[in-house]
Formats: C-alpha cells, structure tokens, sequence
C-alpha cells in the first residue's frame, strides 16, 4: 500500500528520486498521468490497467472527455538506477511543479504536488475533515 508524504526536489533535468518503500511497491516502470486538482499522478502498469478498464466507454461528452483528460495526459517512465523518474515538460507545466515537491501516497497511486500547491490543499482539506467525512457517511462510503 502506498501511503505518506514525501518532500523533494525535482532537479534541473526534471527528475525527482522516489522514496524507496514507494520504488518497492511500484516495480521499474511506471505511468505518469494527470490527476486531478493540478497534481500528477503516478500508476504502476497494473493499477493503470484498472483505471483504464473503469473508465467509460460512452458517447455521452463529460465521460469522453474525462477519458481523453487522462489518457492524452499519460506517459510511461521508467526508474533510473539512482531511482529517478523524470517528468515529461507537458505534465511539469500541468502540476505547476517548481523546485521543492511532494510526493504522498494514495493508497493505489502516488500523486505528484508542487509544494506550496500541496499545503494550500492539505490545508484546506485538514479544516474540513469532520464534514467531509460526515458527508461520505450519509452516503455509505464510511
């Protein structure tokens, strides 16, 4: 299980070094996408299967759309022998990844933050916790 949260830097080739509980888990290849709220996410060739196959085959625009969001927006890396992976420009410039990152633990994926974009949203989410929770409780989620 991939879980924690991780500071780094991405140097000036564009590489960030992966913890080694997470260079474990994940294998020597690995799919970088977009994920959602402007961070990257990252997938090991099995999980990204499963997404793929969870993801909607329709004719209706917003699940096209969601699709091509996440497919357009992958790129397969592989870890260096120093366990680096690099990051392609286009999804850099999508994350808004500046020097210092953090790299947290999903459960199934990790997620690439900028780092100030990162404690804005851990921030903000900290101070809502209780209602959210209370929230996917109503629904049979928790």
């Amino acid at each position: 299980m991939l879980i924690g949260e991780y500071t780094h830097t991405l140097d000036l080739k564009k590489r960030v070094s992966l913890p080694a509980k997470f260079r474990a888990a994940m294998g020597k290849t690995m799919i970088l996408a977009k994920g959602l709220d402007h961070c990257i996410s990252i997938y090991s060739p099995k999980e990204w299967k499963e997404v793929m196959e969870t993801l909607p085959r329709s004719i209706q625009e917003d699940p096209r759309r969601y699709k091509r969001h996440m497919t357009s927006g992958a790129s397969d890396v592989n870890l260096d022998s120093l366990g680096r992976i690099l990051v392609p420009d286009f999804l850099k410039t999508y994350a808004k990844l500046k020097v210092r990152v953090v790299l947290v633990g999903v459960g199934d994926h990790i997620e690439i933050w900028d780092e100030k974009t990162w404690k804005v949203y851990r921030d903000k989410s900290e101070n809502s916790v209780e209602m959210l929770a209370e929230k996917l409780g109503e629904n049979g989620f928790v």
